[in-house]
C-alpha cells in the first residue's frame, strides 16, 4: 500500500503515548508519564482533566468503564465505574408519576456517580503516584480556567433558558455574568476546584500513607461532604424533560453503599488478535459479536469505502444490536447467555441472515441455547425528531432535544501497561449542578426500560446497560492496542471500522482513524426518547457518490453527512520491541495524541 495522506502523523516513540478527545487531557497525561508515573497514573490525571475541560461531555458525577493491561499483574482488567440505580428506583415509583420511560434529564434518572470511584480504585491498586500528583492538573484548570471549545458554547447556548428559568445552580456555574461563554474565552469552575481541593486536603489530613489518602478521598466523595451535598439536593425537585419538576431518588445510602469493582474482560479471537471488552452490563459485547459474524469473510479484499464493505458491516451491526436489545443486561441481576452469543456456532446461524438487501423493518435477535428472545414493546419508531446526527449520546432539555456526547482516553507506557477509558455522563445539559460541588450527576438510568421481564429492565441496585465501550486487543497474548470513541450507540460501530481497517487493510493508527465513517440507527437508541430509524444509514460524504448510489440501490435509507463528522476514535499501541504508537481524531478539532 502506498503512502496515505493523514490529518496528523501516526506518532511513535518509546517513553509513553497518550491519545484523547482533548489536547489538555492528553498533555496532562503525558506530563505524568514524563514525571515517572505509569499509564494508570496518567489515565487518572488525564481523565480528571476531561471532567473539567469537556463538561458538556462528562463530569466527576458521571460513569466510567476502563479496559486495561496491567504489566505487574500480567493480565487484562476491567474497572467498572458504572453506578447502580437507587434503592427507590422501582416500577411503582415511576408508575405513580405516570411515566412509561425514564426521563433523559433532571433528578429522576440519576444513578450513583461511578467515575470518581473507578479512577481512585485504578490509582490505588495499579498506579504509583500520590493523589495530589494526579489531581493537580484538573484542579489547576478548574481554578485558573480552560478554553471554551465550540461544543461548550453551543451546548450552554442551547439550554441557557432552562438554566435561567429553572436550574439556577447550573446558571451560576455555566453562565458567568449571565451570558453564554464565548468560544475561545477562558472559563473557570471555582466550585469544582474547591471540591477537589477539599477532597485533597481531607485526604492528606487523614494520613501520610499513599493508599490511605486515596481511600480517604473515596470516603469524602461517597460517604463525606460530597455525598451529603448530593443527597440533600436530590431530596428536592428539579424540572426535567417531562415539563414537570420531580424529586430525585438518589440517597446518601445509595452512595455510601457503592464501590467500584474490578472484573475479568470478555473476549474473542480474530485475525490473530484477542479483542477484550467489558461485560454485558455495557453494549461492548456487540463489538465482539460483529467480529464473530465477520470471521469467515475476506475483509482485506473489500475496499475500505466500497458499498460491499459498508453494506456488510451495516447489516452485521443490525444483527449484533438486535441481540443487545434482547439479551444484554447487568449479569449480577439477569442470566445473559454470553458464551453462546460469542460462539462460532451461534455466529454461523446468524450469518445466514446476511443478504444482499438492507433490512429496513424490525429487529431480528437470535435464540441462543434455544431461548426465546424478547424485545421491548417500545420500538422508538416515530417517537421524536432527531437532532444533528453524529454528535453522539443525546440528552434532552425542556426546550427540545440537544446532543451530548462522551470522552475517550488511551495511554501506553514504557513498562507495558495499556489503558483504554471512556468517561461519560454528568453532562452539564442533562441535570442541574449540585450546589457547592460544581458538577451535575449522571442521568444513566434513562437507559433502563420501565417494562418488567427484560434484561435491561429497571431494578434497584442494578447497573443500566451503558453504551460506553473502551477496547483492548492482544497479539500473541501480549498487550498490543488500546482504542475507543465517544458516540453512544455508535461507539461499537465507529471503533469497529477503525479496528478492521488497521488489522485487515494495513492502515496505520492515524489513517484508520481518518478514513471515512458510517453507522446505522436501525435499532432503538439507548437514550430518551429511545428513537429508532429503521433502515437508516448515515455516511460521511467522503465514501463517494458511487458507493452512496449503490447503497441506496440495496435498500438503505442513506443520509449523507459532512465529510468529517462521524466518530472521534483515538488509539495507542505497543510493538513487541517496545515501540509505542498513537493517533487521535481530527474531527471536532480538539482531539490530540502526544508522546515521545
Amino acid at each position: 500500500m502506498g503512502v496515505v495522506f493523514t490529518t496528523r502523523p501516526e506518532l511513535s516513540g518509546h517513553v509513553g503515548m497518550v491519545a484523547s478527545t482533548h489536547w489538555l487531557a492528553s498533555q496532562s497525561g503525558m506530563a505524568v508519564l514524563e514525571a515517572g508515573g505509569n499509564a494508570f497514573d496518567a489515565a487518572v490525571a488525564g481523565g480528571l482533566v476531561l471532567h473539567v475541560v469537556e463538561p458538556h461531555l462528562n463530569g466527576p458525577g458521571g460513569d466510567l468503564p476502563v479496559v486495561a493491561w496491567s504489566a505487574a499483574a500480567g493480565r487484562p482488567l476491567v474497572f467498572c465505574g458504572q453506578g447502580t440505580a437507587p434503592a427507590a428506583a422501582t416500577f411503582d415509583a415511576f408508575d405513580a408519576l405516570g411515566l412509561d420511560l425514564v426521563p433523559g434529564t433532571g433528578l429522576l434518572p440519576a444513578c450513583v456517580p461511578g467515575s470518581f470511584g473507578a479512577w481512585l480504585l485504578m490509582l490505588r491498586d495499579h498506579g504509583t503516584m500520590r493523589l495530589r500528583g494526579v489531581m493537580q492538573y484538573a484542579v489547576g484548570y478548574a481554578r485558573h480556567g480552560f478554553p471554551v471549545v465550540p461544543g461548550i458554547a453551543r451546548t450552554i447556548g442551547t439550554v441557557s433558558d432552562l438554566f435561567t428559568d429553572h436550574w439556577h445552580t447550573s446558571r451560576d456555574v455555566w453562565l458567568p455574568g449571565g451570558r453564554v461563554p464565548v468560544t475561545g474565552s477562558r472559563l473557570t469552575n471555582l466550585d469544582l476546584a474547591a471540591t477537589f481541593e477539599r477532597i485533597l486536603a481531607e485526604a492528606e489530613a487523614a494520613s501520610t500513607d499513599r493508599d490511605e489518602q486515596i481511600e480517604a478521598a473515596r470516603h469524602c466523595f461517597y460517604e463525606g461532604f460530597v455525598a451529603e451535598a448530593i443527597a440533600e439536593f436530590y431530596a428536592g425537585e428539579a424540572m426535567d424533560v417531562t415539563g414537570r419538576p420531580h424529586r430525585g431518588l438518589l440517597t446518601y445510602e445509595d452512595l455510601a453503599g457503592w464501590h467500584a469493582t474490578v472484573e475479568d474482560p470478555v473476549g474473542v479471537d480474530h485475525a490473530g488478535t484477542t479483542v477484550l471488552k467489558a461485560g454485558p452490563w455495557s453494549q461492548a459485547p456487540a463489538f465482539l459479536q460483529q467480529l464473530t459474524l465477520l470471521e469467515v469473510t475476506d475483509l482485506a479484499s473489500l475496499g475500505t469505502t466500497s458499498p460491499e464493505f459498508i453494506h456488510l458491516l451495516t447489516e452485521t451491526a443490525k444483527l449484533a444490536f438486535a441481540d443487545r436489545e434482547a439479551w444484554y443486561g447487568d449479569p449480577a441481576h439477569v442470566d445473559v447467555p454470553l458464551d453462546t452469543l460469542l460462539s462460532a456456532s451461534y455466529a454461523d446461524q446468524r450469518r445466514s441472515l446476511l443478504g444482499d438487501r438492507a433490512v429496513t423493518e424490525g429487529l431480528h435477535p437470535g435464540s441462543p441455547d434455544g431461548r426465546e428472545p424478547r424485545l421491548p414493546r417500545h420500538t422508538g419508531v416515530g417517537s421524536a425528531p432527531t437532532a444533528a446526527v453524529g454528535a453522539g449520546e443525546p440528552t434532552v432539555s425542556t426546550q427540545g432535544e440537544t446532543r451530548g456526547d462522551t470522552c475517550h482516553l488511551d495511554v501506553a507506557d514504557r513498562w507495558g501497561n495499556l489503558v483504554s477509558a471512556t468517561p461519560s455522563g454528568g453532562w452539564l445539559q442533562s441535570s442541574p449542578v449540585v450546589p457547592g460541588l460544581g458538577f451535575p450527576i449522571s442521568t444513566r438510568a434513562q437507559m433502563f426500560w420501565l417494562e418488567p421481564g427484560l434484561p435491561n429492565s429497571l431494578a434497584p441496585g442494578k447497573r443500566p446497560r451503558t453504551t460506553l465501550s473502551p477496547s483492548l486487543a492482544l497479539r500473541d497474548g501480549e498487550p498490543w492496542l488500546a482504542f475507543g470513541t465517544p458516540g453512544g450507540d455508535m461507539q461499537d460501530q465507529w471503533s469497529l471500522l477503525f479496528f478492521l481497517r488497521h488489522v485487515h487493510h494495513g492502515l496505520d493508527l492515524q489513517a484508520a482513524i481518518d478514513a471515512p465513517a458510517w453507522h446505522t440507527t436501525h435499532f432503538p437508541s439507548s437514550f430518551w426518547p429511545r428513537k429508532a430509524e429503521p433502515g437508516r444509514l448515515y455516511v460521511e460524504s467522503r465514501v463517494g457518490d458511487r458507493s452512496i448510489a449503490d447503497l441506496r440501490r440495496r435498500g438503505h435509507d442513506v443520509s449523507v453527512q459532512d465529510a468529517w463528522s462521524l466518530g472521534r476514535v483515538s488509539a495507542v499501541s505497543r510493538d513487541p520491541d517496545g515501540t509505542l504508537r498513537a493517533g487521535a481524531n481530527a474531527r471536532g478539532m480538539q482531539g490530540y495524541a502526544v508522546g515521545r
